[in-house]
């Protein structure tokens, strides 16, 4: 097709800039529907996550407050034998145990023998609640095993009773 066919039948051109005002307000039309739905996002994504949410992966603390007579472990930081406080744990057979997260990263205890594993622990949280009957043992950090351990000493004999003298 020559280009002398595209010309309308009058002779006429259309008006100069014709076309590229439809083309600009086709963009500014773009432009404010992109605008809108980004907006639309943005405050649908702001409202779901909540004051108390955490970034995605992080573990949150586990509210948890120990049982009365529980003794605390607290999780000072990556310290070899001074990573937990106390250090061995002195309790008495039966007892319960929780450790609680005081360090600004996660950490993750495990007793050597299996026999407690606290889930990831996050800075502020607490484990579960371990009730002992065994003699103690040792534990450590999952995520630090080389800088993170530390022990539970049971005493077998229960405390003396007070003279009534």
């Amino acid at each position: 097709m020559d280009r002398l066919d595209a010309v309308p039948p009058s002779g006429q051109r259309p008006a100069r800039g014709a076309a590229s005002g439809l083309r600009r307000s086709e963009g500014v039309m773009r432009f404010r529907v992109l605008f809108g739905a980004i907006f639309l996002f943005a405050t649908w994504g702001c409202s779901r996550g909540g004051a108390g949410s955490s970034a995605p992966g992080m573990p949150t603390p586990t509210p948890n407050t120990p049982p009365s007579g529980a003794t605390t472990v607290s999780i000072i930081g990556q310290n070899g034998a001074q990573s937990f406080n106390p250090n061995p744990a002195p309790i008495t057979q039966g007892s319960l145990v929780v450790w609680h997260n005081m360090d600004s990263t996660t950490h993750h205890i495990v007793m050597n023998d299996g026999s407690f594993d606290s889930g990831d622990i996050g800075p502020g949280g607490s484990s579960p609640t371990m009730h002992l009957n065994s003699t103690g043992g040792n534990y450590h950090c999952t995520i630090h095993p080389t800088t993170m351990f530390g022990s539970i000493n049971v005493a077998t004999d229960p405390p003396p009773n007070p003279s009534p003298y």
